[in-house]
């Protein structure tokens, strides 16, 4: 995988994040945050709908926690990948 996966939007971008284990609190760096991305779309193997999924049974799961992180996802995948921000 490469550190700008060009076939994601910033939606599947963040629920790639969403599904690392970096955490808000951390203040990861861009670095640590591309690398998590990476990471965790070569763990899903490349397959977008088992992260959406996995995304999908945590919103279940954990409701009162989910809102807070997707934003979290959201807001830091449109500061690390600034060109994305207009094809949401």
């Amino acid at each position: 995988m490469s550190n700008t996966p060009t076939a994601l939007n910033v939606s599947e971008l963040a629920q790639l994040l969403f599904a690392t284990r970096l955490q808000a609190s951390e203040r990861p760096t861009s670095e640590q945050i591309r690398a998590a991305i990476d990471e965790r779309l070569c763990a899903c193997g490349g397959d977008r709908a088992s992260c959406a999924a996995f995304v999908a049974q945590e919103a279940g799961d954990h409701p009162e926690a989910y809102a807070a992180r997707m934003r979290w996802a959201l807001r830091t995948v449109t500061d690390v990948y600034p060109g994305y921000a207009a094809a949401v």
